[in-house]
């Protein structure tokens, strides 16, 4: 069967699904198509051309280039096609963004032809995605006195590919549309179980609030009722777009609500308008100006104050809300891009300056904020190319610099690996800073689109200033299904290609590794003055400072080595106090949040801001579940203050780790992870001469707030509960109740416990195991009366149990144990009261493949208690997930219930939990 009757019977299959053609990316399909094109009498000649000008991926797909040359012949007269003349395979060409389209029109501009030069050079003064091959045959073309390259680089010198766009409407007429009360989770508006399905974006489209046909149908409607208006989607009493950066779940709102991006490219939607009471949560507002959208903190619901102005508390003790204007669905507003303010007819509801900053409304024009960093980059090489200055048409880049005040960590992270700054400035809070990008993490659920958008954007090679990145294996590592084995494969090629060190091997040289990403970019993070981009909300490294970011930043980064975003505020957290000898580090995590909101009222100063805390005595494994848990903490990243003898140590463990990655095959010929254990050895050695000694923040550094975290306040295990059935449904499911065990009486059943995800490390094995001997030694047996599920972060970490005996221990009390060779071929949906063993991996953290059954009460070590993430709810009650530390979750797993305090005290006596002790060192310079 020839390709093109492989897409057709492919069509007919989809259209059973409601979804039109899939998109073509593949260079014999596309040939087909074109040959049937040449055919006149061809009787699928029709649908070809269409296939052809509307429906074929631009970028450096293997079909955008087949698209590209077919183009380039119909210019040049080498072919005929009565329905595409020479002037409309140039609009093709323009809408191809880059990579063989850019190559085409470079050979045309500077062809013999003048008039087919003239009409291409017209084009690249419209495009952006240059690359330096492209950029070196301008250069070269005009040092030999082409004019036509002289006339293309003056052109990018004064950036006309943006100043002749049109500008921004003055006014932008909305309705809005609540998706929900609450936070508002991206598993929403992109279901972690439809992961498979994100880069097929017309199918993934329709997973948006979670399959709610009632809810599309009525979003649908609205849009009929008002086409002169876009939609505005918003969480009423909450944070939009919290748990993730998910760029699918930005991409199904454009799907939904914006606006077409090109008329010859389906289903890649931008400018989407995206709102919440308390704002967007910040790693998802950067993907939403990845697309050129909007937004907006309404701030509609404030505190209700008394005559004296003091908060209103409810019976709870919690702030009592009330509407400052109402948003309810159907509502007409305005936004004004002039005065930056939002309005109900002539009355002014709010300022929306922050949303429309000269920066952001740069992104809405262009259409996206990748043209724009890849327009400054074409300018600035024009202009030196010219040897002339180039002219201020961008916003300039906020510089905030204080005279007299020192630096936070993270400002002095951002001036060290600043580019493009006024030189001999110091840069604070505030400022907007293009940096380097030192590490890079892609993870496999996300990843396909990251390779598209790194197709999209024509880049074909990392960019050498990145030490390193990493494509995971970790998100589909519990179940090797057909949509796995249809897309890592290809994901992991592709990748390995692009010169990323891989999980899995396309190249079957070593064996897979499925460790959870987050594990392995803190190990290859190898100094605490690196910046971290990864694609997953959780990349908090201990090392540095590290921001979850949405598939498309992720390839930005790749690409360019760079990433731009504003300096944030930071919070500083110190500790005082001791740690009870039978409480565990997890609890002091969750007591920072618990003590943090009623220091501040139930105001979240973490959000959107750098945790800078003052761990010090913790090494970068144990400090990981700090750093990890501040993504529920709703801050935009953090950093761990360390003593010189504990980087040191944290370092030795990452080269250790690294070698061992290595040794199993997995550096490239470029020799990356040789490379980061050579500057592992050189920052140790600055460290230990004091030549260059630990990062700490400035003695006189300001802060937006300061937290002091009392340790012998904590006096039992705290829990992070999802509180299904609180009746105010935005505090539902916020990851902001803390609770103590006793709150739970000893007597809440327990349906299913989980140990894994990256909120473990090695030391929380050791626990497991070490209660399993103890458990059996007072009862001469072990029962489960829940089923026990156990995912270990890393093979690292199994290797090392499996040295020291405790791997031994998990084996003798386990019912299930992963076999690499015999992975699961699908998901479980029953459990055994028994302890399963599973693949090193994500599991049900993720809630893509594997989930506890519909309405349990899950007890788990892991991040995610959302609305069906780790359980749905079933017809009979609500599933929860109640989020706590090892030894909770152990136990809750043996009585089937929550323990008591003393039943609790008596399990884990003579255990070495995860202990803290604060460091008595003043960390600052």
């Amino acid at each position: 069967m020839s390709r093109y009757n492989e897409y057709l019977k492919e069509i007919e299959e989809r259209k059973a699904q409601g979804l039109h053609p899939k998109p073509i990316d593949d260079a014999e399909l596309l040939s087909e198509v074109i040959e049937q094109i040449k055919d006149t009498g061809n009787e699928h000649r029709e649908g070809s051309l269409n296939f052809f000008i509307y429906n074929t991926l631009p970028g450096t797909t293997s079909a955008a280039g087949v698209k590209a040359k077919f183009l380039k012949e119909i210019i040049l007269g080498e072919a005929t096609v009565a329905e595409i003349s020479s002037e409309f395979a140039f609009e093709q060409l323009s809408h191809m963004k880059g990579g063989p389209s850019i190559e085409v029109l470079l050979d045309l501009a500077l062809g013999a032809d003048a008039k087919i030069a003239e009409e291409a050079s017209k084009v690249l003064k419209t495009q952006v995605f240059l690359y330096e091959a492209d950029m070196e045959r301008l250069e070269v073309a005009f040092k030999e006195g082409n004019a036509i390259a002289k006339d293309i680089l003056e052109s990018y010198a004064n950036a006309e590919f943006f100043t002749k766009l049109p500008e921004v409407d003055e006014e932008i007429k909305i309705v809005t549309f609540i998706a929900g009360t609450g936070d508002i989770s991206t598993d929403l508006l992109s279901p972690g179980a439809d992961a498979h399905s994100r880069s097929d974006r017309e199918l993934h489209g329709q997973c948006i609030f979670e399959h709610n046909k009632e809810q599309q149908a009525a979003l649908s409607a609205l849009k009929e009722q008002h086409p002169d208006k876009r939609v505005m989607l918003i969480a009423e009493k909450g944070t939009m777009g919290v748990g993730s950066s998910r760029m699918s779940g930005v991409n199904n709102v454009a799907l939904w609500t914006g606006i077409p991006g090109s008329p010859y490219v389906p289903f890649v939607n931008i400018a989407p308008i995206i709102a919440g009471t308390n704002g967007i949560s910040p790693i998802f507002l950067t993907t939403v100006g990845v697309t050129g959208g909007i937004g907006i903190d309404l701030q509609n619901w404030v505190k209700k104050k008394d005559a004296d102005g003091n908060t209103v508390l409810d019976a709870e003790g919690e702030p009592v809300l009330e509407q400052a204007y109402s948003v309810e669905t159907g509502t007409v507003l305005t936004i004004n891009t002039k005065t930056k303010k939002l309005y109900n007819g002539d009355q002014e509801l709010i300022d929306i300056s922050a949303s429309l900053t000269p920066q952001k409304v740069e992104f809405i024009k262009a259409g996206g904020s990748y043209a724009v960093v890849f327009g400054k980059k074409l300018q600035s090489f024009a202009a030196k190319t010219l040897g002339v200055e180039a002219p201020v048409v961008f916003a300039p880049s906020k510089e905030i610099s204080v005279d007299g005040q020192g630096l936070t960590a993270v400002e002095k992270i951002f001036n060290k690996n600043a580019v493009g700054t006024t030189p001999g400035v110091t840069l604070h809070s505030g400022s907007d800073v293009r940096v380097e990008v030192n590490i890079v993490g892609s993870q496999d659920t996300t990843g396909l689109m990251t390779s598209q958008e790194l197709e999209s954007m024509a880049a074909t090679v990392i960019s050498p200033i990145v030490d390193g990145a990493y494509q995971s294996g970790c998100h589909t590592a519990s179940v090797w299904d057909k949509k796995a084995q249809a897309n890592i494969p290809k994901l992991m090629k592709f990748m390995n290609d692009f010169g990323l060190i891989t999980a899995r091997d396309p190249k079957h040289v070593y064996h897979s590794m499925t460790d959870v990403i987050h594990k392995v970019l803190n190990d290859i993070t190898v100094s605490d003055w690196d910046i971290i981009i990864g694609g997953d909300s959780h990349t908090r490294m201990s090392k540095g400072v590290a921001f979850g970011a949405d598939s498309g930043t992720v390839a930005l980064a790749l690409a360019t080595g760079e990433a731009t975003m504003p300096i944030p505020e930071s919070v500083k957290v110190t500790f005082k106090g001791e740690m009870k000898p039978y409480m565990d580090f997890r609890d002091v995590v969750h007591a920072t949040q618990q003590q943090m909101l009623k220091q501040f009222g139930g105001d979240n100063v973490f959000q959107g801001r750098v945790i800078e805390v003052h761990i010090g005595t913790l090494t970068a494994d144990q400090a990981f579940t700090f750093t990890d848990w501040t993504a529920e903490m709703k801050a935009k990243a953090s950093i761990c203050i360390s003593e010189d003898e504990t980087l040191v140590e944290s370092l030795e463990i990452a080269k250790s780790r690294i070698q061992i990655m290595i040794e199993k095959g997995m550096d490239n010929e470029k020799g990356v992870l040789q490379g980061l254990i050579d500057k592992a050895n050189k920052r140790i050695e600055e460290v230990k001469t004091g030549v260059k000694p630990p990062l700490t923040p400035d003695a006189d550094a300001k802060y937006f707030a300061e937290v002091e975290v009392n340790l012998d306040e904590i006096d039992e295990p705290m829990i992070a509960d999802p509180d299904v059935y609180n009746e105010d449904v935005s505090k539902r499911y916020t990851h902001d109740t803390i609770r103590p065990l006793s709150y739970y009486g000893g007597d809440r059943q327990v349906d299913l416990g989980f140990v894994g995800s990256c909120m473990v490390h090695k030391g929380d094995m050791k626990i497991l195991a070490q209660m399993l001997k103890n458990i059996e030694e007072l009862h001469g047996k072990v029962e489960f009366k829940a089923p026990l599920v156990v995912a270990p972060p890393t093979y690292n970490i199994v290797d090392e149990l499996k040295a020291e005996g405790d791997w031994e221990v998990l084996q003798k009390y386990s019912g299930f144990e992963f076999d690499d060779d015999a992975p699961k071929g699908a998901a479980r949906t029953k459990y055994e009261n028994m302890l399963y063993l599973e693949r090193p991996g994500c599991n049900l953290c993720m809630g893509n493949q594997e989930k506890a059954e519909p309405g349990d009460t899950v007890m788990a070590t892991s991040t995610r208690l959302f609305q069906g993430r780790v359980v749905k709810d079933s017809s009979e009650k609500k599933g929860e997930s109640l989020l706590s530390s090892t030894p909770v979750v152990v136990l809750s797993t043996i009585l089937g219930r929550t323990p008591d305090l003393a039943e609790y005290q008596a399990a884990v006596k003579g255990i070495n939990l995860t202990k803290f002790k604060p460091s008595s060192k003043l960390l600052t310079s």
